[in-house]
């Protein structure tokens, strides 16, 4: 699975160019992470995407959105800790130790990922902390499999090694707005 996260401030084309990289294939999933947006600005933005791909979008914030417009899901952070009331859609969560990875693997999240599997592309001097090795033995017990998506300086070259090392897809931030 590939899931792009979208930059955090709007730009000029940016509803064209979500459609684009889920029509195309490009993406499975998109992120939409505007963690400093009104619930207005966020609710333009879905206005501007096609209805029809809504069911393959997710929110970081203002998660009512997600239940109004029948969105495929909600991704929880320290701003939205649970999904909202009456939510039966797809949950997932972000995870940046393998301790934090194991105690949401308790959880029936549809997805998590886990970061910075490489060193970031978006966020200057946030470095991997994972060593190869650390990963393979992460694999090897059950840890990293299928609903893990690997996140931190995934460029779209980088998927078909992620998923070598045991990841269910990954997520793209920076290499996709480039």
């Amino acid at each position: 699975m590939i899931i792009v996260i979208t930059r955090p401030d709007f730009f000029e084309g940016e509803a064209a160019k979500i459609a684009q990289l889920l029509q195309s294939g490009r993406a499975n999933l998109v992120h939409i992470r505007k963690p400093r947006a009104s619930q207005s600005e966020v609710e333009q933005l879905l206005f501007s995407i096609p209805t029809e791909l809504y069911s393959r979008l997710v929110l970081h914030d203002h998660h009512s959105l997600a239940i109004k417009y029948g969105l495929r899901g909600v991704h929880l952070n320290s701003r939205n800790p649970e999904p909202p009331a009456g939510w039966s859609g797809a949950v997932s969560i972000s995870c940046h130790t393998l301790s934090e990875l194991s105690e949401c693997r308790r959880k029936p999240y549809a997805y998590m990922s886990l970061s910075p599997i490489f060193d970031s592309i978006s966020k200057r001097g946030y470095y991997s902390t994972f060593t190869p090795d650390v990963i393979a033995a992460a694999h090897e017990v059950g840890l990293i499999d299928e609903r893990v998506m690997a996140l931190g300086g995934i460029t779209f070259d980088k998927i078909t090694e992620v998923k070598e090392m045991g990841f269910g897809g990954a997520m793209i931030l920076g290499d996709a707005w480039r």
